[in-house]
């Protein structure tokens, strides 16, 4: 069974998912994607993708068709997988010669949020929709938006994404035998960008070091427009950009995660911070928080845009310290079904019910 994922961008979560779907018997794995980096973002190293087979190409403007084509004709896939609808090239490669042969699946993170343009989706896009024989949704807000775009349910499958989670989950017991017990350090990491919120979460900061006497610090990694905010406010530290390989160590220096985005679909960065033992704190439009967060069980969530809300929610982490080891724990569970080889196990499912191997399942 041959295999070819079309991707906008390589990443640290999705290359530990291809790696462990090139090493499932069976199934011959191909992925195209473009290079990382770009406007408030820095780039994940290239050699992400050792060991996987792969093409990339750059990350700056509109992906190529001639590059695309090039792949679908050389490789000679029985199952296509394409990452949403928004990249021009990708949209054409059901209407290949060829392609009449060729299953395909779509895999999609956006959420419902009602729009007309949403709506109007449905029937810009019927013709390749149409085309597409399951979609890969990343969790129920998502699901919602499939279903708008005319998927039906028999089709739709949760589960887009996975994580590294053997290189994240040892973290736990690392932060628990630090030295001084459960580290008293909050942690974002992520773009430094406009829909991120950093001038909320910076704001939210500073007026929860005004509730509590001996307020945590903060650190944050990552790159983007909004760094001198950061390295502007008291009692955060910018540690920069931190490649996948070396974030274990900062994720098991701190007790909390927290993430303010007014606009995040599924952010990872939560997925990966449960899976390490962390605590989360995010706002209401993290979509990854529908299955992820519950409250008083691993963390807590705060109303968006809303840096007094923050402010409370960083106040009530602190004062259930003795607790955040259990929740801890408990975020560690939530992470499981997103493993890299529960990905793996997701997907091969339904790669084999196209391929008349396996039965249906919904997922």
């Amino acid at each position: 069974m041959k295999v070819v994922i079309y991707w906008p961008q390589i990443s640290g979560y999705m290359a530990a998912c291809w790696r462990a779907l090139v090493a499932h018997p069976g199934i011959e794995v191909f992925v195209f994607a473009r290079r990382s980096g770009g406007k408030d973002s820095a780039a994940f190293n290239d050699e992400l993708m050792r060991g996987i087979p792969h093409v990339l190409v750059s990350g700056d403007g509109e992906v190529s068709d001639a590059d695309v084509r090039r792949v679908f004709d050389e490789q000679k896939p029985d199952i296509v997988v394409i990452n949403g609808w928004h990249t021009p090239a990708f949209v054409k490669i059901p209407f290949l010669p060829g392609a009449d042969r060729v299953r395909f699946i779509m895999a999609m993170d956006t959420p419902y949020l009602g729009t007309l343009r949403q709506r109007y989706g449905k029937y810009a896009f019927k013709a390749f929709f149409n085309r597409m024989d399951r979609v890969f949704v990343t969790g129920e807000r998502c699901w919602q938006l499939a279903r708008v775009l005319g998927f039906k349910e028999r089709t739709i499958r949760r589960g887009v994404y996975g994580i590294d989670q053997k290189l994240l989950s040892p973290l736990y017991e690392r932060r628990l035998a630090q030295p001084g017990g459960w580290p008293k350090r909050f942690l974002y990491t992520g773009r430094y960008a406009e829909e991120k919120a950093i001038d909320v979460l910076m704001d939210g900061y500073t007026r929860y070091r005004r509730l509590v006497k001996d307020p945590w610090p903060l650190t944050c990694c990552g790159t983007g427009k909004f760094g001198e905010l950061i390295r502007s406010t008291e009692g955060v530290t910018d540690r920069g950009f931190v490649q996948p390989t070396d974030l274990p160590d900062v994720l098991s220096e701190h007790g909390a995660f927290v993430l303010a985005s007014r606009f995040d679909p599924w952010p990872l960065v939560i997925v990966e911070s449960c899976a390490a033992g962390l605590p989360i704190v995010c706002s209401e439009a993290c979509g990854t928080r529908v299955e992820l967060v519950r409250f008083c069980w691993n963390g807590c969530t705060f109303a968006t845009d809303d840096p007094d809300s923050l402010a409370d929610s960083l106040a009530w982490i602190q004062s259930r310290y003795d607790q955040l080891p259990a929740f801890g724990a408990r975020s560690r569970v939530m992470a499981d079904p997103y493993s890299a080889e529960m990905w793996v196990e997701r997907w091969t499912a339904t790669f084999k019910e196209l391929t008349g191997v396996g039965r249906g399942a919904v997922g």
